[in-house]
């Protein structure tokens, strides 16, 4: 028996066949597990991560398991080695397992080996398996009494399955506490077994008295064994158990910073910078300002640039936080910001000749002015000229150390420029004059940046496209992925300072360069970004220019449904206010291509790219427009289509009094339902589409939320004054705005619900004065 088949069915799967691929690729291992060749049975055993990757089913994985428990039962320790590597890297397929006692069993067993090696490996599969059997008592029994072994190997691997269970069990953590503090303080455990016990200690976090009994140990230990590694493992024990107790955190960043300003080894030095970075993250409203002082202090006086590298990031983490306005919030009226110790390190960092340092230091002070509330024009002068400065420096460096060091610094003037947006005429001027001078990898970051500064203040686009174009006609010389990755991103620039209206001589520039320089994934990627940011008429004639360029006919189709919904987005934008008849014509012609962008679309499915998400969100988009020209039809016809004379005696009759004002009341009513039905299924769609990113389920959230308000307007306006409220509906605003494009649609939103408000006051419905 060969196992090629099993790799082959592990790299090859049809998706209608997925099930059957899966029971015969775990048939074939199956059989590789009872061959008699130990290397056959080793190569079935390593291919099992790959089955359960593939095929991550229950049943299948249950299956699989419990074959390996047999093989880890019944074989050499090599073999039971393998299937410990297996259990390890499949670790969150183990809640997977049905029959767990059954596996457990079939496992322990293996315990009772007079090979100590044999119950090594047990103890390290019991370790891996402790967050499915964290109360197992007969594993708790023998993990202590593997503690006491004689043998090295079993008692490593009783410390990492101790470990590992001490984090899963509140009561095997209690339990094994005392002996493991016991071992630690005992004399004749030798220095390497305390140093592997020690980091035990930072699972006693389950309750305050296990957390403070460790606690103690551990500041006795730190004061009897002043060794480096001793001091090291006990000081970072300490960090993971403070992290995660939380109410010792105050304690412990004192003591890091005691040995950071008064240990003289560099090696604990180093520890105790990073485990004060890891504070900051975890709990920076916790650093009161005497803790930020005395790092300031240490960075200040260290005349090495790796540690002071090392403390001016635990600064930059903390400057984005709460703690720098605790910093501030406690300073004495008469010392300005700019005296501080914290903002004299920043800008003596600012021109280091070591550019990490540098950008810590930028960052910090970028920091400091976005959370000053009072503007200090000289500290924000200080900051832009250390952002440009180092921006200079970067931007002609291609090497990769320089450019993820010019990528924190864009990213850090892109929060600076939101909070003060004053500094981005000349910050963006600056940009435009470095664009010429730059290597092709800082130009792409540089024009990320600029389309961040556009999109936040659309006002500067006018003042930067010209600079742009003339740019762009020199961009590209050659086919290199840097230099097609700067056209896209020039390309996007450009459509965002141009607020979706290209001129004609901008487009030609834009498709002369795409002619001479440009391959055809280049051009679907502009074509995307023009989409994206509203220049339909370009990005249709791209589409139509790539559809003779693919290979396949599905891509084809694709590529078709893309131009026509951009030309029915095209045949939107004409529409004015007032003008109900070019709306009509607009939405008509949107409709048609639509209709045939749907067609495309439904052709360019496969069966294993069905596309559902894509045409289902079309078909609501259709129906919304369809939705939207009918109420336009509707409201029209209360000019021409007044209650007839009977209107009245018929609403009597019936006993719907909406009947008196003729057919308008059930063409309203018929309209209202039709946005909510339309409402209803968007939010199936959000419901179904769980696995898509924030954006798209945003996105689809809005699309609901506006067809809930077209009916509510028309149940307010119309029909109902006791409407019910829209906000029972879907609340809006009950989601922070992340994008321009939502803090928009939020806003029309508001101010249509304020106007309705404002009309439901004034007046009664239209249906009352019929």
């Amino acid at each position: 028996m060969s196992l090629s088949t099993a790799r082959s069915f592990l790299s090859e799967a049809c998706y209608g066949e997925q099930e059957l691929d899966a029971n015969s690729a775990l048939l074939e291992l199956d059989k590789g597990l009872r061959s008699g060749k130990p290397g056959e049975q080793c190569e079935a055993v390593v291919l099992f991560p790959k089955l359960f990757l593939k095929y991550p089913f229950p049943i299948l994985i249950n299956s699989a398991f419990l074959k390996l428990a047999d093989i880890f039962r019944l074989g050499n320790n090599f073999l039971r080695l393998c299937v410990l590597k297996v259990t390890q890297q499949s670790e969150k397929h183990l809640e997977k397992i049905l029959n767990v006692d059954e596996f457990v069993k079939r496992v322990f067993s293996v315990i009772h080996s007079n090979d100590p090696v044999a119950r090594a490996i047990t103890l390290r599969m019991l370790g891996s398996l402790a967050s499915i059997i964290p109360e197992r008592k007969n594993a708790h029994h023998s993990i202590r009494q593997s503690l006491d072994s004689h043998d090295n190997v079993e008692v490593e691997a009783a410390i990492f399955a101790a470990a590992s269970f001490s984090a899963q069990s509140k009561v095997f953590a209690a339990g094994i506490c005392n002996k493991v503090s016991e071992m630690i303080q005992g004399l004749e455990t030798p220095v390497d077994l305390k140093l592997k016990l020690i980091p035990m200690l930072q699972h006693m976090h389950h309750d305050a008295s296990l957390a403070s009994s460790s606690r103690e140990l551990l500041q006795n230990l730190v004061t009897s064994y002043p060794s480096t590694p001793m001091v090291i493992v006990t000081l970072h024990t300490f960090t993971q158990l403070a992290a995660s107790s939380l109410i010792d955190i105050p304690k412990q960043l004192q003591l890091l910073l005691q040995y950071l300003k008064d240990d003289p080894r560099k090696a604990v030095k180093r520890l105790a910078i990073s485990d004060l970075k890891l504070l900051a993250k975890k709990a920076p409203h916790l650093w009161i300002r005497e803790n930020t002082q005395t790092l300031c202090e240490c960075a200040l006086s260290s005349p090495y640039d790796s540690l002071k590298l090392g403390m001016l990031a635990v600064l930059s983490t903390l400057s984005g936080t709460i703690a720098i306005k605790q910093y501030f919030s406690h300073t004495t009226v008469s010392v300005p910001p700019r005296m501080t110790d914290l903002v004299k390190l920043a800008q003596e960092c600012c021109y280091h000749s070591n550019l990490a340092v540098a950008a810590h230091g930028v960052i910090v002070l970028s920091n400091i002015v976005i959370s000053c509330p009072e503007n200090d024009n000289a500290l924000e002068q200080d900051t832009i000229l250390g952002l440009e400065s180092l921006l200079m420096l970067c931007s002609q460096d291609g090497s990769p150390s320089a450019q993820a060091t010019l990528k924190t610094i864009l990213t850090s003037l892109v929060k600076l420029l939101k909070s003060r947006p004053h500094l981005s005429q000349s910050v963006v001027e600056f940009l435009l004059g470095q664009l010429h001078l730059s290597c092709d990898s800082s130009r792409v970051l540089m024009s990320h940046t600029l389309s961040a500064i556009a999109t936040h203040l659309p006002v500067l686009g006018d003042s930067m496209l010209g600079d742009l174009v003339d740019l762009y006609r020199v961009a590209s010389h050659s086919s290199t992925d840097k230099q097609q990755e700067l056209l896209v991103s020039l390309a996007t620039v450009i459509f965002v300072a141009s607020q979706s209206s290209l001129s004609a001589e901008v487009k030609t520039v834009i498709k002369q360069q795409l002619e001479n320089v440009a391959n055809g994934w280049t051009v679907y990627r502009i074509a995307r970004q023009a989409s994206r940011m509203g220049c339909h008429e370009l990005s249709s004639e791209l589409y139509q220019s790539l559809r003779t360029r693919v290979a396949s006919e599905h891509f084809y189709f694709w590529l078709n449904s893309l131009k026509e919904f951009s030309q029915a987005e095209q045949c939107l934008t004409h529409m004015e206010d007032g003008d109900y008849s070019g709306a009509m014509s607009a939405i008509a012609e949107a409709l048609r291509s639509y209709q045939k962008g749907i067609a495309s679309l439904t052709a360019a499915s496969t069966p294993l790219n069905p596309l559902t998400f894509q045409c289902e969100f079309i078909k609501l988009r259709i129906d919304n427009l369809q939705a939207l020209s009918q109420l336009i039809c509707t409201c029209n016809s209360l000019k021409t289509s007044p209650p007839p004379a009977v209107a009245t005696s018929l609403a009597l009759s019936t006993g719907h009094d909406l009947q008196s004002c003729g057919r308008i009341s059930l063409q309203m009513k018929v309209c209202m339902d039709e946005f909510r039905s339309l409402a209803t299924r968007y939010a199936e769609l959000h419901q179904s589409s769980f696995d898509a990113d924030y954006a798209t389920l945003r996105n689809v959230e809005l699309q609901q939320q506006s067809c809930l308000l077209v009916s509510h307007v028309i149940e307010a306006l119309i029909l109902d004054p006791q409407a019910v409220s829209y906000q029972e509906y879907g609340l809006v605003g009950s989601v922070q705005s992340e994008s321009e494009y939502e803090r928009r649609i939020m806003s029309v939103f508001n101010c249509v619900l304020e106007e309705v408000e404002t009309l439901n006051k004034k007046h009664p419905p239209v249906s009352y004065l019929m």
